[in-house]
């Protein structure tokens, strides 16, 4: 957000611009006065984008009545759980039958009482069938419960041409067949729909080669190799890279798929603040004075786990700090790119674009094609020793079917459209086209005063709205003005931070978005959604920053 100063607001900080003794623009991140420069080959290494984000927190009231909202439904529901348990209300919940009382129970009456009580009753905001392609309209099929949404019955009546605001469609790429997809059609015909068999035996396609080859290209790396499965590819490939004896650095917010994959690695892991380099630099440090417990002996691997861009919170991971940190204290870095890719740099090639940065700088770079690219699968890219390794060693290689051939040249299509090899410039017209939409809806949103999170540059835009009821409301509301949103709360997100994830689509038209931003007018009113005290504050930090250098 621009200050009249001059400066940028960070992360909630200030951030000013300084000119160099030698006559250099400098644009450094400054907290408490403390000014960070990446280093890079020994120098420092000045990135021309500034890290502008907003995590502004709300009034105390809100809070207070988000969490007497949660309070009051508590008490209801151990009211109506008395109420069933004494039959006076029929319990439609999965129960533990009469015979297997002495059994070791399926059911955990205290685990799915927030299921049960709270998530029930506004569960008719999920999974909403629709039933055409998730473009920048789609068609919704109605659907209506007759027993307060423990079931659902289709009506059949669809809903035509609700306003998308919620798939992961950023360049408009998933779209209905047209003349353009014609090489899948040929592709399909002559392939088949599926290989019916893994990478390692007889799955390996020239259709996969070609695509591989053009993500290392695009990708301006060494070798890269495809998986069929986007949450595999990391789930099932970090345990290939490190184990027992090694440490993994997790950023507390990162998708599942990380966690999962760091989990089954068997390695030690350690969680650090959302982007907060210095509490990164802590871990670090004392990584290498300690060791690893008890033996004290060094860690075999050090391997630092981050998002591009976080699809929760909207935020674009500070890159050029954590190489800085990276290199300082010799780990490894591992970039999940699956929100970033196709949708975040000048030609959308990622977050090392968007910094100015050599993807050599990150050792293990991943990314998933079901968001800009409209496919399925992902991809692992870097050294050409790292990706022979991984084609050996992979659960993903060994065991999961390879990618379909439709789907592969579906990926192939869009990637030669990206990089103009289609004869075109539209593939970077709608990268352009998508920053233009992700700056207009997050400006107007702000002037509305609303509470959104992450990067100006980020087209996951994470509209706050905090209390259970309004969530619920929020999302029926919208959908009654022919407008699709996702509406996230706790457990994928921190209990009182309920909120609606818009995402914004190079597909999308100006008329589209107006309409968008006149119905979330009138609801941030009706609602009263409008918290934004336009006064930026970053998370809570436990560490102190004065005490954080990047310089060796």
């Amino acid at each position: 957000m621009a200050n009249p100063g001059g400066s940028t607001v960070c992360n909630g900080k200030l951030h000013n611009h300084k000119k160099q003794s030698n006559g250099l623009q400098s644009r450094n991140c400054t907290k408490n006065g403390i000014v960070k420069e990446a280093q890079q080959n020994g120098r420092t290494h000045f990135y021309d984008k500034l890290i502008v984000e907003s995590f502004e927190e709300a009034p105390l009231h809100v809070m207070v009545f988000t969490y007497m909202g949660y309070g009051i439904g508590t008490l209801f529901g151990y009211l109506r759980d008395f109420m069933r348990n004494w039959g006076i209300e029929k319990c439609n919940a999965a129960v533990e039958r009469k015979e297997q009382r002495d059994f070791v129970p399926l059911y955990q009456d205290f685990e799915n009482f927030y299921t049960r009580n709270l998530y029930m009753r506004i569960r008719d905001n999920w999974n909403r069938p629709i039933c055409s392609a998730p473009g920048p309209l789609f068609d919704v099929m109605e659907r209506v419960s007759d027993d307060y949404n423990w079931t659902f019955r289709f009506t059949g009546r669809v809903i035509k041409d609700v306003i998308n605001m919620g798939s992961y469609n950023f360049l408009g790429l998933a779209a209905k067949y047209d003349e353009s997809m014609r090489t899948i059609k040929d592709v399909l015909e002559v392939y088949g729909t599926g290989v019916a068999s893994t990478r390692r035996e007889m799955g390996t396609l020239d259709k996969h080669k070609e695509l591989e080859d053009l993500v290392a290209k695009f990708l301006n790396v060494e070798a890269a190799m495809v998986f069929g499965m986007g949450f595999a590819t990391n789930s099932m490939n970090i345990p290939a890279l490190v184990g027992k004896g090694c440490l993994i650095l997790s950023d507390e917010l990162n998708h599942t798929s990380l966690v999962l994959g760091a989990r089954l690695s068997g390695a030690t892991i350690r969680i650090f603040k959302h982007n907060n380099t210095q509490s990164l630099e802590k871990l670090l440090r004392d990584a290498v004075i300690y060791g690893q417990p008890r033996t004290r002996r060094a860690w075999k691997k050090i391997l630092i786990l981050v998002e591009g861009v976080y699809s929760m919170e909207g935020s674009i991971v500070h890159l050029p700090q954590i190489i800085a940190l990276k290199k300082k204290y010799k780990a490894y870095l591992y970039i999940d790119e699956a929100h970033s890719i196709g949708a975040v740099g000048p030609t959308g090639r990622g977050v090392t674009e968007f910094f100015g940065l050599d993807p050599h700088e990150v050792d293990v770079l991943m990314g998933t094609f079901t968001k800009s690219f409209g496919a399925a699968g992902g991809y692992i890219a870097g050294r050409k020793d790292l990706v022979d390794y991984l084609r050996v060693h992979s659960h993903s290689a060994v065991y999961a079917s390879s990618m379909s051939p439709p789907i592969a040249e579906q990926i192939i299509r869009s990637l030669k459209h990206l990089m103009g090899m289609d004869g075109t410039t539209q593939g970077l017209q709608r990268v352009r086209q998508l920053a233009k939409n992700t700056r207009y809806f997050r400006q107007r949103l702000q002037e509305m005063g609303f509470i959104i999170y992450g990067n100006e540059n980020s087209p996951v835009v994470p509209l706050l709205l905090y209390m259970p009821g309004k969530v619920a409301a929020f999302a029926r509301h919208m959908l009654e003005k022919k407008i699709g949103v996702v509406v996230v709360g706790f457990p994928a997100t921190p209990l009182a931070e309920a909120r609606a994830r818009f995402c914004v689509s190079a597909a999308h038209t100006r008329e589209m978005l107006d309409t968008v931003l006149e119905a979330l007018d009138e609801m941030g009113d009706l609602l009263q959604l409008k918290y934004s005290r336009h006064k930026k504050s970053a998370r809570p930090e436990l560490y102190d920053e004065t005490s954080f250098e990047l310089e060796d």
